[in-house]
């Protein structure tokens, strides 16, 4: 696993970029600078590495578009040590940004075949979220909440209720809703159940599986 000054070089470009599209938080950008992102893909496709766009990964999934992994990541506004909940592990690119800002994360795989991958990749490259659990995002993870934080990694046809009320007061969801197009919305907790609702405009994200068994 190599990280060489033409992958770091590349990566102060996509800083760049994501910065003009208008990602603003330092450390978002800080971490999206310092992440190898492509020792995530197959070293096949390394040209798209350090693109802006999502791309194709095991069990028919794919790894975010650096721009919407940013734009979710500063939309959560983290502190150092909150609580995250990650629904969505995936290739674990998400899952390395918060940590690089210093949270404390817990995030939920519906893929065994990445949930394997991830499970052993991440703390090679010296990621270790608190948790990484097999299971139905749709559920979120009671025996942890409440979060101070949550991000749903796919497109969720309707917002789970498990994860409005495994969310702390004052904390923050990142979930984009909708079927073919999603509309990316964030909830800010402000009471037992009073929640502030705001919507940031079109995302296309695969599907948040459900566990039918």
């Amino acid at each position: 696993m190599k990280d060489t000054f033409k992958h770091k070089g590349l990566r102060q470009q996509l800083v760049e970029t994501v910065k003009n599209k208008g990602i603003k938080d330092p450390k978002v950008l800080e971490a999206i600078g310092k992440i190898p992102r492509h020792l995530f893909m197959d070293s096949g496709f390394l040209d798209h590495a350090y693109v802006d766009k999502a791309f194709p990964i095991a069990a028919d999934q794919t790894i975010s578009q650096p721009y919407t992994v940013a734009f979710q990541s500063e939309l959560l506004e983290l502190k150092e040590g909150d609580k995250v909940l990650e629904i969505g592990t995936g290739s674990g690119y998400q899952t390395a940004v918060l940590c690089e800002l210093g949270a404390k994360v817990y995030s939920i795989e519906r893929q065994l075949e990445l949930f394997k991958i991830t499970s052993k990749f991440l703390p090679k490259l010296g990621y270790r979220p608190k948790k990484l659990i097999f299971g139905d995002g749709y559920k979120g993870l009671k025996e942890e909440a409440p979060f101070d934080g949550i991000i749903v990694t796919a497109g969720a046809p309707f917002v789970p209720k498990p994860l409005m009320s495994q969310l702390n007061i004052g904390g923050r969801l990142v979930i984009p809703v909708g079927d073919a197009v999603q509309i990316m919305t964030l909830f800010i907790r402000k009471g037992l159940k009073e929640f502030e609702k705001h919507e940031f405009g079109e995302f296309r994200f695969v599907p948040l599986l459900e566990d039918k068994n």
